[in-house]
This record gives C-alpha cells, structure tokens and sequence, in this order.
C-alpha cells in the first residue's frame, strides 16, 4: 500500500510537470517563430533540450537506482521551475545568435528537469506490480503513458492560449508558480525512498544490458526520431506559414493530435487484448512498425503534385491541409500503439530491484533520437520542405522495425524478468 501511495505522488507530480514541458515547446516554438526565426534556427532553440536528455537518462538511471526516485523526482521538478525563471528573464534587444543560445541553455535545463521527472514515474510502476503480472503490467505503463501524452497536448494548447493572452514573460512565470506548488506538496507527502537497488551499483551496470534492452533501444531511437523531424518543426511552421493558421489555432491542433495519441495509448491494452506477454509484444510491434512506415509514406506522397492531383480528382475540394491533417491522425494512431508497445517491453524486460538503469538506459535512446529528429525537422525542412520529412520519417521506421525484429524472432524464449 505504501508503495502505491509513493507511486500516485510520483505520477501526479509528474503529470504536473508535464503540461508545462508542453506548454513550454509551444510557447517558445511560436514566440520565435513570430519573431521571424527560420525553421533551422528554431530547432537549434530545441537541440540542448534533447542533447541532455541523453546525458541524463544515462546518469539519471545510476542515481534513482543508488539514492531513489524521490533524489530524481525532487530535482527534476526544481530545474524545471529554474528553468521556467531563466527564459521569463530573457533580456530584449539580443541579437538572433545570442538569443538562440541564451535560450538552449535555458532548454537544456528542462531538458535534464523531463528526464529527471518521466523517469521517476516510468520507474515506479514496476514496483506496484507483481513479478508476473505482465497484463496488469501493460495496462498501467499504457495508462501513464497515455495520461502523460494527453496532458501535454492539453500544455500544447494552454501554451498557444497563454502566449495570446498573457505574453511570453507572463505564461512562464505562471507556470513555475503552479511547479513550485507541485514540488512542495511532493516534499510533504513523498517520504520514502522508492527506487532504491539492493546491492551495489557499479559503473559496468550503467552499460551492462540485455540483448533484449539493446535491440529495443536501438529501435526507440528510430521510432522517435521518425516522429520528431516533422513534428517539432515542420508541420507548426507549415500550418503557420501554409496554411496561415494563427498562434490558438496551431496550438489547438497540436493539443488534439497529442491528447487524441495519449488517449489511444491508453486505450492499447484493449485493443490489442491478445498481446498479454513480451513476446507477444514485441512481434505486434513489428508488424505495427511496418504499418507505420507505409502510412508515412503515403500520406507524404498525397502532398506531392501528383499526389495531390490524384486526390482532388478522387475527393473533390480535399486539399492539402485537409489530406495533412487527416494523414497526421492515422499517424498518431498507429504511432501510438507502437509507442505503447515499446514502453510496456522495456518495463517488462527490466528486473525490479535495477529498473531505473534500465530505463534510464532506454529513454537515454528515445532522447537521442528526439535530437536526431529536431535537427533534422529544421533542416531539412528549410530546404527540401514538409513532403522530405515525412518521407525520411518512413525510412526511420523501416530501421526501427528492422531493429525490432530480433525480439520477434525470440519464439521458444520464455520471458523472466531480469533476463
């Protein structure tokens, strides 16, 4: 019961946080997009962010696992709120190179502040749910991370809202006012240490995995730097600057399309009820991947002019932003049972008493490939434009199947936790 207690303070405080971290992307995406940034400079605002994220899940895995979750969640939720204070004090009058690093240094602090907190929570639900209970298992790493998502797409949207109403200053002081509450409530209540491993922690446990956690790892790379290279620049920018969408109505799509892709992450275990083991899993995984792969790939070719052409003659008054919009939902769906899969497998192939290693180890791939994506979505969209992203988006996943396939292949294997 205590260790369900500990879990629930974990997770609220991370949900908390996590409508900031969405807040915070769209804020500073349309800020300076409004202040005339080309898309390459906007995601260099973006680079920091993810770089350090690789860094601390890499750390951050050996600290929860040597001092416990509460050191992690304590410290993400601080630097996040220092984080929020350094960009409200962004000076005026900087130049456009100096306020692109003012701002990645302010980036990489919430960037270490996301790592430090979701691993926290990821970590945690290992340890309320029995050894073997690998259905219970799936259902509530889906619903955190169903939950997460769709609280940061409603931060998407109170980004966009505040920045329309409050200012840039303005929404990022109310936030870190909102975090500091969310910390000290998390100080009183949150008084064991969860988290903590057993034995000794040694450097070779940092680097020490499975065969399983590798080949997985290297796919989540892939699976989310297919997402990110056109969603953290391209698609924005394009509704904005295409479509000529204003601050609320880019901020309420991006918040749809997130909640919508939580809530079918959610909703995974039930759809796929069959899929009650991590063999199972993983084999769904793969032949989701390659529908994933085949949905990008079409929903690129809808917005090239023969593509388009072939469209309109189909579906008459269908234009391009309707074929986007459309294609990016069936996206987030099968993206979003892929995503699930992926977490609920790594979770499963973790031993309890060293999960945060584990897991930390893994989302320090999921951050590097959010930083392969973010660079890629500025730069390739500034000179090749929207229809190259989602086309090198297909090409990733194709990679994050093939790095899938091993853990498919694995039929006669019978999964213990720790192996």
């Amino acid at each position: 019961m205590a260790d369900l207690k500990n879990y629930s303070i974990v997770t609220a405080s991370y949900w908390g946080f996590t409508i900031t971290d969405g807040a915070l992307r769209m804020l500073v995406l349309l800020h300076f997009h409004a202040l005339g940034y080309a898309p390459l400079d906007l995601a260099f605002l973006f680079l920091l962010y993810e770089a350090m994220g690789i860094l601390t899940n890499f750390f951050g895995g050996w600290i929860g696992a040597r001092f416990g979750l509460r050191s992690t969640l304590f410290s993400g939720l601080f630097i996040q709120i220092a984080a929020l204070g350094i960009l409200a004090a962004l000076p005026e009058g900087l130049t456009v190179g100096l306020s692109v690093i003012y701002v990645m240094a302010a980036q990489a602090l919430s960037g270490i502040a996301k790592d430090l907190t979701k691993m926290s929570s990821k970590s945690a639900v290992k340890l309320v749910v029995p050894g073997e209970g690998h259905a219970l298992l799936f259902k509530w790493v889906s619903l955190l991370t169903g939950s997460k998502n769709a609280l940061k797409g409603f931060g998407f949207f109170a980004g966009g809202f505040l920045l329309q109403t409050i200012g840039f200053a303005g929404a990022l002081l109310s936030m870190a006012a909102g975090l500091f509450v969310i910390l000290g409530v998390a100080v009183i209540y949150l008084k064991s240490d969860i988290g903590r491993a057993k034995g000794k922690i040694s450097r070779k446990d940092l680097f020490s995995k499975s065969r399983d956690i590798n080949y997985l790892s290297a796919a989540r790379i892939f699976l989310f730097a297919s997402r990110d290279v056109w969603f953290v620049v391209g698609v924005p920018v394009f509704l904005s600057s295409v479509v000529g969408w204003n601050f609320n109505e880019v901020g309420r799509f991006m918040a749809a399309w997130i909640i919508g892709y939580g809530v079918v992450q959610a909703l995974v275990p039930k759809l796929l009820r069959r899929t009650r083991s991590s063999q199972n899993a993983a084999r769904a995984a793969k032949i989701w991947g390659m529908a994933l792969a085949a949905a990008t790939a079409l929903l690129a070719f809808g917005l090239t002019g023969t593509g388009s052409q072939l469209i309109s003659n189909v579906l008459p008054g269908f234009d391009e932003a309707y074929w986007l919009i459309w294609g990016l939902i069936i996206f987030g769906i099968i993206f979003a049972v892929n995503s699930a899969l992926h977490s609920f497998l790594i979770v499963a192939y973790s031993d309890s008493d060293k999960v945060s290693l584990n897991v930390g180890f893994y989302y320090m791939a999921n951050a590097a490939g959010r930083l392969m994506g973010t660079l890629l979505s500025g730069l390739i969209y500034q000179y090749y434009g929207l229809v190259a992203c989602l086309l090198v988006s297909s090409g990733m996943v194709v990679l994050a199947v093939l790095f899938t396939s091993p853990l498919a292949g694995n039929k006669g294997k019978k999964f213990v936790p720790g192996q």
